[in-house]
C-alpha cells in the first residue's frame, strides 16, 4: 500500500476507466493518511514485541519490560496525536 501510494503521489496519477472496478481507497490517500497508516503499523509492531516480552516475562528483567511499555505508550500517544491533528486540520478546511 505504501509503494502504491508513493507511486500514485509522486510518479503517475492513475486514470481508471468507468468500466473497470475501482478500489474504494484509490486516489483518496494523502500525506496525512499515509502518516497515520505508518504510525499504526509501528504501534502494531511494538504491540507484538511487547506481547513477546510478556510471554517470556520470567526471563526478562523488570527494567526492560518497564521501558518497553513506556516506549510502546509513547508510540500509541504519538499515533493518537497525529490522528487528532489530522482530524482537526480536515475540520478546519471544510
Amino acid at each position: 500500500m505504501v509503494m502504491f501510494s508513493g507511486y500514485e503521489n509522486f510518479i503517475l496519477k492513475m486514470t481508471v476507466d468507468d468500466k473497470h472496478q475501482k478500489l474504494s481507497w484509490m486516489g483518496k490517500m494523502d500525506v496525512n493518511s499515509i502518516k497515520n497508516k505508518v504510525a499504526s503499523s509501528i504501534v502494531a509492531i511494538s504491540s507484538v514485541h511487547l506481547l513477546r516480552l510478556f510471554m517470556e516475562a520470567e526471563k526478562v528483567a523488570d527494567n526492560t519490560i518497564m521501558w518497553s511499555v513506556i516506549i510502546h505508550l509513547a508510540f500509541v500517544l504519538s499515533a493518537f496525536g497525529m490522528a487528532y491533528i489530522d482530524r482537526m486540520s480536515k475540520n478546519t478546511k471544510s
